[in-house]
């Protein structure tokens, strides 16, 4: 039966990998991409639940500013370096499973939903140059709610400005917090796991896993 399914946008849907070997050249070798996104989202899973949510790309770059005046070999000013990483961030593709993987969704008659800690135009940015742009219902940022996920506001607000009952609703992500989250709403959960990482049995475990979304159509048909 078709769903609604929500995807969440960085690292889900976007490849960080660009940023490692910009990371290195700057000589910033003890920060990596998935170092600095986990920062990010430690400072403002804390700003939202304590004094109130700030938009993802001020929270990005503040950690990142941290991180690279930490890095004892960094080449040249740290707001230089903090510039040019944030540019290659804002060109980012996707992951090269997306693609296909959402055309066969579409081809399901699986309605989709962008749903992102992040802002929506660099969702959408994202979509356009990746070409999917056209398969998404929506995109949806957390900016509306005023709380980052994995706040339960979040989702229902997804789940209520896109008329979908959240038995309806699947979230797909990376982030086992994400799809914890999600869960606690109602929603089904899908796990993508491309690096084949240990579930944290802290969290209720997803009702599905791929190893990539050219999967995801098989797997919901079924789920």
């Amino acid at each position: 039966m078709p769903a609604t399914v929500f995807f969440d946008v960085n690292e889900t849907l976007s490849d960080t990998a660009p940023v490692l070997p910009v990371l290195h050249d700057l000589g910033a070798h003890g920060t990596t991409p998935s170092s600095w996104l986990a920062a990010t989202l430690r400072d403002g899973f804390a700003l939202s639940t304590t004094t109130g949510a700030r938009p993802f790309p001020e929270v990005a770059r503040q950690t990142l500013t941290g991180l690279l005046a930490a890095e004892p070999d960094l080449d040249g000013p740290v707001d230089a370096a903090v510039e040019r990483v944030m540019s290659v961030f804002g060109d980012l593709t996707v992951h090269e499973d997306v693609v296909d993987g959402v055309r066969r969704l579409v081809a399901a008659d699986h309605r989709l939903v962008a749903l992102s800690n992040g802002t929506a135009d660099y969702a959408g940015s994202l979509l356009r140059r990746a070409g999917i742009a056209d398969a998404f219902h929506a995109v949806l940022s957390v900016d509306a709610v005023g709380a980052w996920k994995p706040d339960r506001r979040t989702y229902d607000h997804a789940a209520s400005v896109t008329g979908t009952a959240p038995a309806d609703a699947v979230l797909v992500a990376v982030h086992p917090w994400d799809l914890h989250g999600a869960r606690a709403a109602g929603f089904r959960t899908v796990h993508v796991d491309r690096s084949r990482t240990p579930w944290p049995r802290v969290f209720d475990a997803p009702d599905a896993t791929v190893r990539s979304l050219a999967d995801l159509a098989t797997v919901l048909h079924v789920l």
